[in-house]
């Protein structure tokens, strides 16, 4: 019996580009290419293939070379803001967009006493070399310039797309379904970066290889652009089924933007950055609350230091408009009673009253709350009043951390200190122990603007030397 035919599956290849000599300055890489390309005993090059192309050789023939000693200016040069800084080491984002160790400054595959800069435009070094070899060879080819990344979450390191041309760098799959018919939501494939990691596998780190060929993904490729073109091209390698793609895709296309970018900030950044981004927030918009969010920030907010190990504080959660209102209305009773009290004018005592609305119009209220539970008692009043101070000052930084995790988990928040003035009432409406202090209230939501430049703070303003 015949055995039955065999389709073969997907397949391609990848291969270094042999015969390329030590880059220098002015250099043009194209003709090295071509020249590697079509030497005798070569592959040669063809339609739908991607070259692979190592940064390094770019940035040497752009002149992009700088002295060992000057490396500490470079970074500084190439860099917009620092992201993570661990020692010496820092990983910071570089004014391409990258996010990358020192600025992608390097001292490796060139000579001693050197360091080399990341190309000035990847993205064009890349359109650079595919029209040269179009022009050259007659075939369109994609390519990818590449550098090496570490990853958030992941050891080690790989070569990702920091330029391209002619290549799709991102195939986005949502909409189509799996082999199951499960409908794919999220899928967004890096096609860039797997090129460029294909390519690192035979072009190795240390073997003067700086150039791969990757051929077998011609659906990949687009052809460079025609003078008048409509603006959309068939994919080199999917003209029979009708494919069409963006014409022109960059490696910028692979940098996640701040907003959706959740590894923004190394650690001690991020909480220094919360601390210091947090803002009062007055004005908020409908959109409900995630009450796990809330009680997230919570959790952070008791981690705070406490005297003799006690836990003194109690977040109270008013997240219903009931429960809101009932508490809200029983204060500003007992607020008009005072400042009617005072003497104040009824015109005043409206405009004073209307402070409040930060609270009323807030879709959540926490009430924090100092609890004295084991505190110590003294035969007199001035240790008695520390002891008291001490679980202030205790519970005023579980509410310092209480709101820093609000705005962690992109909440705004307000703390306002009017519960404090009429305790007796807060306790009654919210049914809490007598020994509970209610210690201000948090309005939380989400801001409905952002907040407000504020002036810079110098720490040489706020420190006494001894």
């Amino acid at each position: 019996m015949a055995e039955p035919t065999r389709t073969p599956g997907p397949a391609y290849e990848v291969w270094a580009l042999p015969g390329i000599p030590e880059v220098h300055p002015g250099d043009d890489l194209v003709e090295l290419v071509v020249a590697a390309a079509t030497s005798p005993g070569g592959r040669g090059l063809v339609d739908g293939d991607v070259l692979v192309v190592t940064s390094k050789i770019v940035s040497k023939a752009e002149g992009r070379v700088v002295q060992a000693d000057d490396r500490e200016a470079a970074v500084e040069a190439e860099t917009v803001r620092v992201v993570a800084r661990r020692g010496a080491a820092r990983i910071v984002e570089s004014r391409h967009g990258f996010v990358m160790a020192a600025a992608g400054v390097d001292a490796s595959n060139t000579p001693k006493g050197t360091v080399l800069l990341l190309p000035e435009d990847p993205d064009a070094a890349a359109r650079q070399v595919r029209d040269g070899v179009r022009e050259a060879l007659g075939v369109t080819v994609g390519v990818v310039v590449t550098d090496t990344f570490g990853r958030p979450w992941r050891e080690g390191q790989t070569d990702v797309a920091i330029g391209a041309a002619g290549v799709r760098v991102l195939q986005d799959l949502r909409g189509s379904v799996d082999m199951y018919g499960n409908p794919l939501g999220v899928t967004v494939t890096a096609v860039g970066d797997e090129l460029a990691a294909a390519g690192e596998l035979v072009k190795g780190k240390a073997s003067g290889l700086p150039v791969a060929v990757v051929r077998g993904l011609a659906q990949h490729v687009l052809p460079a652009p025609e003078a008048g073109g409509s603006g959309r091209e068939k994919t080199a390698g999917a003209e029979a089924a009708g494919a069409e793609t963006a014409r022109e895709e960059t490696a910028r296309a692979l940098v996640r933007d701040a907003a959706n970018d959740m590894f923004r900030l190394g650690t001690s950044e991020a909480v220094r950055e919360a601390v210091t981004l947090r803002r009062t927030v007055r004005e908020f918009t409908a959109e409900p609350v995630d009450g796990q969010a809330v009680r997230r920030a919570v959790a952070a907010a008791v981690t705070a230091p406490a005297p003799h190990h006690t836990t003194p504080w109690r977040f109270v959660l008013l997240e219903s408009e009931q429960s809101r209102t009932r508490l809200l209305d029983a204060m500003r009773e007992a607020w008009v009673a005072d400042l009617r009290a005072d003497g104040k004018s009824e015109q005043s005592i409206a405009k004073r009253v209307r402070r409040g609305d930060v609270l009323r119009n807030a879709p959540c209220l926490a009430v924090p709350c100092l609890v004295m539970d084991g505190s110590h008692t003294y035969p007199d009043d001035r240790r008695n009043a520390a002891e008291r101070e001490m679980f202030v000052v205790a519970t005023g930084a579980g509410i310092q951390n209480f709101l820093v995790a609000l705005a962690g988990e992109r909440l705004g928040s307000a703390w306002i200190s009017s519960t404090m003035f009429c305790r007796d009432v807060v306790r009654e409406v919210l049914e809490l122990p007598a020994g509970w202090d209610p210690m201000g209230a948090v309005a939380i939501g989400h801001p409905a603007a952002p907040p407000r430049a504020r002036p810079a703070r110098s720490a040489a303003d706020f420190v006494v030397e001894r």
